[in-house]
Formats: structure tokens, C-alpha cells, sequence
């Protein structure tokens, strides 16, 4: 599932929109349906689209056996620049 952004530095791809992005996947087996089994995955990814989520998900679907029943995704917030705060006093040492 190679698309490229392996090669780019994490600095770079935050910088370009790319946002820490958590995949919580709960699925079963079919022989065992009652059983809900949970797989956690984090990957850079470019919200709100999410493609490297839905690769991942296409993947699984045509690759593993396991039925997906559900998937919760959460991302972290844009790289931005510090916020710059004037000083209201100056010390003298």
C-alpha cells in the first residue's frame, strides 16, 4: 500500500496538511460473530478525506477474512506556527 509520503520526513507531511489520524477498526471473525475483537492503527493522513484510512479499509475488506462491524477515527490537530504573545514587562537582571 505504498502511496508515496513513506519517503517524506513526518516535519514535511505535517506541514503540507497531514494530520496524526487514529483508526480504531472493531470486527469479527465469521465463524464467530458474537465476538467483537478491536484493531487500533495510526497513520498521517489528510483530513477530512482520509485516503490512506480508506486504502487501508479497502485492504482489509478484499484481503482479510475479518468482517469490519465498525470504525472510529479520531486526528490530531494541524501543525501551525506558536501563537506569539507580546510581554507586558521587561525584566532587568
Amino acid at each position: 500500500m505504498r502511496d508515496g509520503i513513506e519517503d517524506e520526513t513526518e516535519l514535511s507531511l505535517r506541514l503540507r496538511g497531514f494530520r496524526l489520524t487514529t483508526a480504531e477498526v472493531l470486527y469479527y471473525m465469521p465463524d464467530h460473530p458474537a465476538l467483537i475483537q478491536s484493531f487500533v492503527w495510526q497513520t498521517l493522513d489528510l483530513a477530512p478525506r482520509y485516503p490512506r484510512i480508506h486504502r487501508f479499509l479497502n485492504f482489509w475488506k478484499d484481503e482479510i477474512e475479518a468482517v469490519i462491524h465498525s470504525v472510529r477515527l479520531a486526528s490530531g490537530e494541524l501543525l501551525m506556527p506558536a501563537p506569539i504573545r507580546r510581554a507586558d514587562a521587561i525584566l532587568h537582571h
